[in-house]
């Protein structure tokens, strides 16, 4: 369990926590209406990710497992509470797009879930790499899907990320085509689930081909003689 490139390639693909486990899908297709909120989003739940899985791993041998799920979800809402309070003073413009969203990373799945099926059971290093690289897929998985429908829905990318973000994230700002007549309906929920359904069948198709390609690489395999 301690093949970091195994751990990784998880998070980032095998096993992501949007185009392989399906989580998340509230926030996902809430607040990806642009590629900035999908990052700032994915960003936050990447920091309670990481250092749930760290707290957790840490305490494990200290946790009973008769309570171990309302010890790991009160750990994790204090941590997103402490998130919630850093970007309502640091990023308030964030903030205020996010919003509801930011509190409910408490009932996201994929936290909770890291926690019980990895940190509770993995030593502190591993615990650590796993919850950066599902913090990272879910990121991956954000920004790919506001992006695609902000430049759908509106011709840009990362709209206003000097001002949610900060001014060192002024260079993504990007205008793609002038006075673009747009197209709403990427931008609202029902956009969303399009653009996820059409990533997930380019990744199975990806999955496909590259079985096929390795099935043609080992050649037949021949039959035991009778």
């Amino acid at each position: 369990m301690n093949d970091y490139r195994g751990i990784f390639a998880d998070g980032l693909w095998r096993n992501n926590a949007v185009f392989a486990q399906m989580l998340a899908l509230c926030p996902l297709m809430a607040v990806t209406s642009s590629a900035t909120n999908g990052l700032g989003m994915g960003l936050a739940t990447t920091a309670v990710l990481l250092a749930a899985n760290v707290i957790i791993s840490s305490l494990r041998h200290l946790i009973a497992q008769e309570v171990r799920i309302p010890v790991f979800i009160l750990l994790i809402a204090a941590l997103v509470t402490l998130a919630d309070m850093v970007i309502n003073a640091w990023l308030h413009e964030l903030y205020k797009v996010l919003g509801l969203f930011i509190p409910l990373i408490v009932a996201n799945c994929a936290v909770l879930g890291r926690a019980e099926a990895f940190a509770s059971r993995q030593p502190v290093l591993a615990s650590a790499a796993d919850g950066l690289a599902m913090g990272l897929g879910l990121t991956l998985a954000m920004v790919v899907i506001g992006a695609c429908r902000e430049i759908l829905g509106s011709a840009t990318l990362f709209s206003q990320a000097s001002l949610l973000l900060g001014d060192g994230f002024a260079f993504l700002e990007t205008t793609l085509i002038q006075d673009y007549k747009g197209f709403l309906l990427m931008v609202l929920p029902p956009g969303g689930f399009l653009v996820l359904g059409f990533l997930l069948a380019g990744k199975r198709v990806l999955e496909q081909r590259r079985e096929r390609v390795k099935s043609a690489a080992a050649g037949p395999v021949d039959s035991p003689a009778h």
